[in-house]
């Protein structure tokens, strides 16, 4: 197997929905220490990371025929499987408060030695971004985001209403769009 061999996303996509072992093999080069990141900044344990990030790309493989180019990319198609895979262990496991403890940084800047060049475009910018909106809201997008809190669990973390949550991220949200389109 040459490993130099590169596939652009529409030939990496179509090799994988061919069941491709060439795809999916050079699919986990690419991008297993990524999407092992994102996993690790939530369950924090590296042997629960492990098993999810073997769960992540079972389910990936499975469910190729899923991705949709339109809607996104696929490096971001896989990242939100890893993280809500991640959470949805972290929540089984009864885990979420000791995540919820750790103090480490946040996903996007702990990312960027893994990543390769192209993966990083991703993550180029958004944390500066997001750290330039109000306090109230970039405390919503960094527990909401890169945290995996719920609204329920934001309102109760921050003790204000959930509607009060729910409009904040709103006009978060809606800040970084006018960012992305100036």
């Amino acid at each position: 197997m040459d490993l130099k061999v590169s596939y652009n996303e529409d030939e990496l996509v179509a090799l994988l929905k061919q069941q491709s072992r060439e795809g999916f093999n050079y699919l986990y080069r690419q991008y297993s220490a990524v999407l092992y990141g994102v996993i690790n900044k939530v369950v924090y344990d590296e042997h629960i990371a492990q098993d999810v990030l073997q769960e992540v790309f079972v389910k990936i493989w499975n469910n190729i025929g899923l991705y949709n180019s339109q809607k996104g990319r696929l490096y971001t198609w896989m990242l939100n499987i890893a993280r809500n895979a991640a959470i949805d262990k972290l929540r089984s496991k009864g885990e979420i408060m000791k995540g919820k403890i750790h103090k480490g940084e946040d996903v996007v800047n702990n990312l960027s030695g893994v990543m390769k060049t192209e993966q990083m475009t991703d993550g180029i910018g958004l944390r500066k971004m997001v750290s330039e909106l109000k306090p109230e809201h970039e405390s919503i997008i960094d527990l909401a985001y890169y945290k995996g809190f719920t609204m329920e669990e934001i309102s109760q973390t921050l003790n204000v209403p959930v509607g009060t949550v729910k409009t904040r991220m709103r006009s978060a949200i809606q800040q970084l769009r006018n960012v992305f389109t100036q």
